[in-house]
């Protein structure tokens, strides 16, 4: 595995997945040439199923021609050629969005507070509507309002922990430098789990992981932590 990550233009995360070693063949026979190459796996929509770098250039110590539209190599007695398809270039297909089948309505379980309110659809006739508001109100302190509410679960009923082999020495890393605007969400993420008691602040850790902030739509992001 690998542990790292690789960052967009527009600073968008990706996770690698791992690392594989695998032959690449350029050319045709008798022309052709077969060179050993890494490839780091990602999980992420694309259009292609390999990209190829400067690193396979150098393996095959390629040339390109964007006139010619053509990759030039050297080979035993003779110089390889690829010549690029003439097929058109595959398009992405559209990413399939979650809709409501239903206008939604909202309904304050509290009157007056707008802070907790619900979703319910309106095509349920009067009487299921009235049912499903008064099943809401009445169990409204049920529902986790703020991080204080999240109570947590009782140890004797489940525990969680993370499955590390303590042969494994834990590492460090070093302490990386976000954006204004990035900092500013991961403070607040920390403080509203500090404030939970989910977490606390320890001064000599024997590991530590930078936090990565994965964009969410609206202009807010989703903190998370690599174990």
């Amino acid at each position: 595995m690998v542990d790292t990550f690789l960052y967009g233009f527009a600073g968008e995360v990706v996770h690698l997945r791992g690392m594989i070693s695998l032959p690449l063949t350029l050319g045709t026979s008798p022309l052709r040439k077969t060179c050993f190459l890494k490839f780091l796996v990602v999980y992420i929509p694309s259009t292609y199923n390999v990209i190829l770098g400067r690193p396979t250039l150098n393996a095959f110590r390629a040339i390109i021609s964007t006139y010619y539209r053509k990759i030039k190599f050297p080979i035993i007695g003779g110089v390889g050629e690829v010549q690029t398809d003439t097929l058109p270039e595959p398009k992405e297909e559209a990413p399939i969005t979650v809709q409501p089948v239903e206008e939604l309505l909202t309904i304050e379980l509290i009157p007056g507070d707008p802070g907790k309110v619900m979703k319910i659809g309106s095509k349920m006739n009067e009487d299921v509507r009235d049912q499903v508001v008064n099943c809401l109100q009445k169990n409204k302190d049920i529902f986790a309002w703020t991080p204080q509410d999240l109570e947590g679960i009782d140890p004797g009923v489940i525990t969680h922990h993370l499955n590390l082999d303590p042969n494994v020495r834990p590492v460090k890393q070093k302490k990386r430098h976000f954006e204004p605007e990035k900092d500013k969400i991961i403070e607040g993420e920390v403080n509203k789990l500090l404030t939970a008691g989910h977490i606390k602040e320890i001064q000599f850790p024997e590991w530590l992981s930078n936090v990565v902030l994965v964009p969410k739509p609206g202009g807010k992001g989703r903190m998370c932590i690599d174990f």
